[in-house]
């Protein structure tokens, strides 16, 4: 099997406030912390003498490209994002930041927020606005059914609530 692999397509590039400001701590742990200190081990490991059999030598260059990798990634990424801080004009609609809850056909309820690629891992029931369900509920409006294809077959759901708000500041619901 060849090398080759089809290009990916991009993620959206829309970015929570929160989101933003984690993938810049990373960054500034990585260049700032990491990287001086893996550089620095290298550096010990090279004055020991021969490199082609010392371990630490190669897996701290290892390290130093799987860290230069990331870094190029997140400084790419972050460029072209979009920090999304203000709910939209219609918030009565799912859009990007949107607390979503949800009510199965069996009647069980469950939150989700709508959020960009690079942050629907980091927090649970953070869902991105690429994945089926996220793509299915965007511009939907309250009581609006929503039938997202998943691997186990189709699933039907009705929204129950929208709000918009921060993790800080989450929102409350309306009477």
């Amino acid at each position: 099997m060849g090398r080759y692999r089809p290009p990916q397509v991009p993620g959206s590039q829309y970015i929570t406030p929160e989101g933003a400001r984690r993938l810049q701590e990373e960054l500034d742990e990585l260049w700032k912390r990491e990287r001086p200190r893996v550089t620095q081990a290298v550096s010990e490991a090279a004055a020991q003498g021969d490199r082609s059999e010392n371990a630490e030598y190669i897996y701290g260059k290892r390290r130093l490209r799987e860290i230069d990798s990331r870094v190029r990634f997140l400084r790419k990424r972050l460029d072209g994002m979009v920090i999304v801080n203000e709910p939209p004009s219609d918030p009565r609609r799912v859009f990007f930041g949107a607390w979503v809850t949800l009510e199965s056909d069996a009647g069980a309820e469950s939150t989700y927020r709508i959020v960009g690629p690079d942050e629907f891992d980091m927090v649970a029931n953070y869902i991105s606005m690429d994945s089926p369900l996220g793509r299915a509920l965007l511009r939907k409006a309250l009581d609006d059914e929503v039938t997202v294809e998943l691997p186990g077959g189709a699933r039907r759901f009705v929204i129950v609530e929208i709000r918009y708000g921060t993790p800080d500041n989450p929102p409350t619901r309306e009477p």
